[in-house]
């Protein structure tokens, strides 16, 4: 089983990320000994950072550690995909990033998404007969992917892991570090296959 202080964990973000939703965990795995890096296209990033949502407004900014085009999936451990309506919304349609998803659940590496983050998981095409769960509003979008819609604070199928919004992120947060400590899901079936 892999120390959670051992582990190295990727967010992929752009603006318009739900700021709870990539800051709450940020803050858990480090508070846990995990290496975390933010990730966000060059395209989408400002000298200063990407800026979150927070609710009805734009909120804080948060400091980017790379580019997506340096990412290299073998050197994590976990994803972590946050929500909000914006952020998916936009990286859905950067190939890069569909690609790195794509690698880190092939690989069996734990893949956790949050709010309308399952919207990056039906790009991928990772949702199909995976148990999952999303923020309501998406909640056919998942289920015409042919994920099996749940309405829990968090679901977990072989790594992958879901839940619904801000008010489930210390139950998400600490399902990450759980399935991170858990080890490879690598025997889990392709949702293509």
């Amino acid at each position: 089983m892999p120390d959670i202080k051992q582990a190295k964990i990727l967010i992929l973000a752009t603006d318009g990320f739900e700021q709870a939703e990539l800051m709450v965990p940020q803050k858990k795995l480090k508070e846990a000994g995990a290496t975390v890096i933010v990730a966000a296209p060059k395209s989408r990033q400002k000298p200063d950072g990407i800026r979150g949502w927070d609710e009805k407004d734009w909120g804080e900014t948060v400091k980017v550690d790379r580019d997506v085009e340096e990412i290299d999936p073998s050197e994590f451990d976990a994803l972590v995909l946050p929500g909000g309506q914006i952020n998916p919304d936009k990286l859905r349609v950067e190939t890069k990033v569909i690609e790195i998803i794509r690698a880190f659940y092939g690989s069996g590496k734990v893949v956790a998404a949050i709010c309308h983050a399952p919207w990056l998981l039906i790009e991928a095409g990772l949702i199909r007969d995976r148990n999952c769960t999303s923020y309501h509003s998406i909640k056919t979008d998942v289920m015409n992917a042919g994920g099996r819609w749940r309405d829990e604070a968090v679901v977990t199928d072989q790594g992958l892991i879901t839940s619904r919004n801000p008010g489930d992120l210390d139950a998400f947060s600490a399902k990450i570090i759980e399935e991170v400590q858990e080890g490879s899901h690598s025997g889990r079936r392709h949702a293509a296959e």
